[in-house]
């Protein structure tokens, strides 16, 4: 299962990132922005913009396979690693200056999300296994066979 979930929050931070990335550069592409057809044409006409789309479609249908196991309080968390990559990637490839203050955010974000997931116990129930328990409602008592089913 951890394999699982290494693989699932890549892709899922992979989808953001590219998201994020290629709104960057459609949005460059798109400005001015005018309530215009010639606008919403020359939008559309921008290949980075799919880009974007995929990167949104494809981390819905990962965020939704991650919650079916993971547990909502360290997944929640972790899928927020876009922030870091997506502040190292816009560094490099658009010569974006990071502070000091930046890069100790982005540790802080790793190390929060390390001590979440080292802190889940093996063992934890899933989201869907809990919302499926509570969902049944209690469960029936049963009687004692030792006294035969007699009331205390």
């Amino acid at each position: 299962m951890r394999r699982f979930y290494l693989i699932g929050f890549a892709l899922l931070m992979g989808f953001d990132t590219l998201a994020q990335l290629s709104f960057k550069h459609a949005g460059a592409g798109a400005f001015p922005p005018e309530a215009s057809l010639d606008w919403l044409l020359r939008l559309l006409a921008q290949p980075w913009l799919y880009g974007a789309l995929l990167g949104y479609i494809g981390a819905f249908f990962t965020w939704m396979s991650l919650l079916k196991h993971a547990p909502i309080g360290p997944a929640f968390a972790a899928s927020h690693l876009e922030v870091v990559s997506v502040l190292a990637l816009s560094a490099w490839l658009f010569g974006e200056r990071l502070s000091s203050l930046q890069v100790a955010g982005a540790v802080a974000i790793v190390a929060g999300i390390v001590c979440l997931a080292l802190g889940e116990p093996d063992d934890a129930e899933s989201g869907s296994e809990r919302a499926a328990h509570l969902a049944a409602g209690p469960e029936p008592k049963r009687a004692d066979a030792a006294d035969g089913g007699a009331a205390h």
